[in-house]
């Protein structure tokens, strides 16, 4: 039998979830598809449920993370704007460290078990 560990962080702000795994899902199906409603759909979500997170996280971060376009023949669309591509970056990096150093960890207290 092998077993292994998974961990799971986020971000808050004054103790209100900010970011994490699934809204950074959101925000990579954005940047995939160029289109909140799109993304949204992908995640099986609701639109207005992936605006409120967008809200949100832009509210606690303090930064735009969308740009949207409105209208026109082929309906609207969504980028990611720099400041949400650098954020992400950055929470990659955590993330990547952060399972890095548990991996390790578990290596460790685990083999010492043995």
């Amino acid at each position: 039998m092998k077993i292994t560990v998974k961990s799971k962080f986020w971000i808050e702000a004054d103790g209100q979830p900010v970011f994490g795994r699934g809204r950074k899902e959101l925000l990579d199906a954005i940047d995939r598809c160029g289109s909140i409603n799109r993304a949204a759909a992908e995640m099986n979500m609701s639109y207005r449920k992936a605006w409120g997170a967008i809200r949100a996280m832009e509210e606690r971060l303090g930064i735009r993370l969308i740009e949207r376009t409105t209208g026109g023949p082929e309906g609207g669309g969504a980028v990611l704007t720099d400041d949400a591509r650098k954020f992400m970056a950055q929470y990659r990096a955590v993330e990547s460290g952060m399972q890095q150093y548990v991996d390790e960890r578990f290596k460790a207290v685990f083999r010492s078990g043995e």
